[in-house]
């Protein structure tokens, strides 16, 4: 399991990114496209780290909601 971050980017595009895999990010036009988009980059992502024999890093994001 891993936390995404959602957020609004340009042009009605929702970008998301997986923090705990740094550089791992997708859009999509819609948060459920999106979803799906970067569901496929982690597959992706964690696939070429075994495949060149690298650790795949630990879940260990911690989010907070802050209100200033």
């Amino acid at each position: 399991m891993r936390q995404i971050i959602l957020y609004p980017g340009e042009a009605g595009y929702w970008v998301v990114e997986c923090p705990s895999l740094p550089g791992c990010l997708s859009q999509g036009k819609s948060k459920e496209e999106a979803i799906r988009n970067i569901k496929e980059a982690i597959e992706g992502y964690i696939a070429a780290l075994q495949e060149d024999g690298l650790p795949v890093p630990t879940e260990n994001f911690e989010a907070l909601l802050l209100a200033v």
